[in-house]
């Protein structure tokens, strides 16, 4: 039975939000987290201007619907020279929702021209806990890190093949799974998370 619902359809995430926590919350067992798609709940409108309004819009929702604590995240990549876009757009950057392909060339497209020294950007994730009895909790990561001009790796999802984090020379795409939920933004959102997890769960 699930005791714990995560506010993605996306099995990618489910599975990195799993791998980051496992070692965090012992007493919790994959078995009982549930995915937005297993619990089968409604998609909330994602109309908040910052990725913490949207992780709570999803986490609210997804706790109301099914009576459980809810865990959510918004996430996406800031360009420096891009003003902080794609931001809260990131997922829909070329018009469709989670075309990553459309986005990534879209986006390669727009920094075609910029040197390679003001190709800067990060990786942000703000992580929200949301119980049925109305307890709140917002934790957000950032990768800092820059833009290359070419998509490499077959890893991650998203904007991972065309991002270099700060002090490497490899994508996030061309990291292992471990590598990468070590250093991303996402890993250091949920590993901040995960005290509220357990003590919502005690």
């Amino acid at each position: 039975m699930a005791r714990l619902a995560i506010a993605t359809r996306n099995a990618h995430k489910v599975d990195e939000i799993w791998a980051i926590l496992e070692s965090l919350l012992p007493h919790l067992h994959r078995d009982e987290v549930a995915s937005a798609l297993d619990l089968d709940a409604p998609s909330p409108v994602e109309d908040g201007v910052t990725f913490e309004a949207n992780a709570l819009i999803k986490a609210r929702e997804l706790a109301a619907s099914t009576g459980l604590p809810a865990l959510a995240d918004d996430s996406g990549i800031a360009v420096d020279v891009l003003g902080g876009s794609p931001g809260v757009f990131s997922a829909r950057w070329a018009g469709a929702h989670g075309g990553d392909a459309a986005n990534l060339a879209l986006l390669l497209d727009q920094l075609g021209d910029v040197p390679d020294e003001h190709r800067g950007a990060a990786f942000v994730c703000a992580a929200a806990l949301v119980t049925p009895d109305g307890r709140e909790f917002v934790e957000v990561g950032r990768m800092p890190g820059r833009v290359v001009r070419e998509s490499r790796g077959a890893g991650g999802f998203g904007y991972d093949p065309i991002f270099v984090p700060d002090g490497y020379d490899v994508t996030t795409a061309e990291l292992s799974p471990e590598d990468k939920n070590a250093i991303s933004h996402r890993g250091a959102a949920f590993r901040a998370m995960a005290p509220h997890v357990a003590a919502v769960l005690t």
